[in-house]
């Protein structure tokens, strides 16, 4: 038989020598009595579990986390919680596939909550930046295989599934919470002088995608802004359009959203040039609309495919591709024509605010530090130009 610690009642040691208590408490979601056993090698090893977990009961975090592995978790989460939320569903497809490919596979998911601790999450962060995909030429380096951007989501979602997990009784703290979110370096974007810019566009015609190559380097649309644009989001007479929506393919299907912020909403202004551009494009695409009499679906978008229906932004970007191969010019993508205009209005002397506007970003930061060289350039100008005006 084992004997009782002096003056506490709870606490026996084994014969074997070790110790073991029982804990009574009332569940603070049911109300029920409730007996928590604790076992240890001393006394002093099993009192301090039993002071932890009365101080668990005292915030209303169960007495023991839960022994469920984290990929089990996580794919709950993702039935549940993350189903249900007010998040865009391209959003909600993201993290159920980073989810997934990330943080539900391996050695990581198979971690129990209540045995998941910060350092386990720092692990993952450097593990994912280790990852390595090798390089297009023989002679290179091995390039990053994931992104700084894919590795922030990453843990985005890995903290945000562990609240839950906190918000249903599971954990009592969530260790995510406790390490910094890992830094996103920002990147100077690609872009195309004008020269380069007209020999692409040039390339491009005859395409049936040419006229939205052309609108996207014209004003900076985002290429999903750009193929979610409506005929009733466009006043060719006030020479203006309004930015109310974006296109992007989730999973097998193509899927109109509003934009991803406040300040992507935006009216942008059209040119003289691109509003005949415009003009011409509804002219031939109510000829098409003729043509297809009623196979012709009424989608009411200015680029679209021969029956009217909604542009897969893979077909523009082969477009482009093709175009640029042709004309000798490397390194491009759709984003890179609205970079290239952002760009050009900043040489030109176009206040960085105005700029920031046209392009639907955020905030100002943002700008300035996708178009940091820029920046340079404009800040040597003015200095070169106060310097000549005062004669120096």
């Amino acid at each position: 038989m084992g004997k009782r610690q002096n003056g506490e009642g709870n606490l026996y040691q084994r014969a074997s020598g070790r110790w073991d208590a029982r804990l009574s408490y009332t569940d603070p979601e049911t109300g029920q009595p409730r007996r928590q056993a604790f076992y240890g090698r001393t006394a002093a090893e099993v009192r301090g579990k039993m002071k932890a977990a009365r101080e668990r009961i005292e915030a209303g975090a169960p007495v023991r986390d839960s022994s469920q592995t984290l990929a089990e978790w996580l794919a709950h989460w993702r039935d549940t919680t993350l189903a249900v939320s007010d998040r865009k569903e391209a959003t909600r497809e993201l993290y159920a596939n980073l989810s997934r490919r990330h943080l539900e596979k391996g050695s990581f998911g198979a971690k129990r909550l209540d045995k998941l601790k910060p350092t386990d999450v720092e692990a993952l962060v450097l593990a994912m930046r280790s990852q390595t995909k090798p390089a297009k030429n023989k002679d290179d380096d091995p390039v990053r295989a994931l992104s700084d951007s894919t590795i922030r989501s990453a843990y985005t979602v890995l903290r945000q599934a562990l609240d839950g997990a906190v918000r249903d009784g599971l954990l009592a703290r969530n260790p995510a919470a406790q390490v910094k979110r890992p830094a996103v370096e920002r990147v100077e974007a690609r872009y195309l002088n004008a020269d380069d810019v007209s020999a692409v566009l040039k390339a491009a015609e005859g395409s049936r995608y040419h006229t939205a190559l052309l609108l996207i380097a014209a004003t900076g649309l985002r290429r999903g802004e750009c193929l979610a644009l409506r005929w009733d989001a466009v006043d060719l007479d006030a020479g203006v359009l309004k930015v109310v929506a974006t296109m992007g393919r989730v999973g097998k299907k193509l899927v109109t959203s509003e934009p991803k912020t406040q300040r992507s909403r935006r009216i942008v202004p059209l040119s003289p040039a691109v509003v005949v551009m415009l003009k011409a494009h509804r002219k031939s695409q109510l000829e098409e609309r003729m043509r297809a009499a009623n196979q012709w679906t009424d989608s009411g978008l200015v680029f679209c495919t021969e029956l009217g229906r909604p542009v897969d932004g893979r077909n523009l970007l082969r477009t482009l591709e093709d175009a640029a191969k042709t004309a000798g010019v490397e390194d491009v993508d759709v984003h890179t024509l609205r970079h290239s205009a952002a760009t050009a209005w900043l040489e030109s002397g176009v206040h960085i605010k105005a700029v920031s506007d046209l392009l639907g970003h955020s905030s100002i930061s943002i700008t300035g530090d996708v178009y940091m060289h820029v920046s340079d350039d404009t800040a040597r100008a003015a200095v070169d130009g106060l310097a000549a005006r005062l004669g120096l």
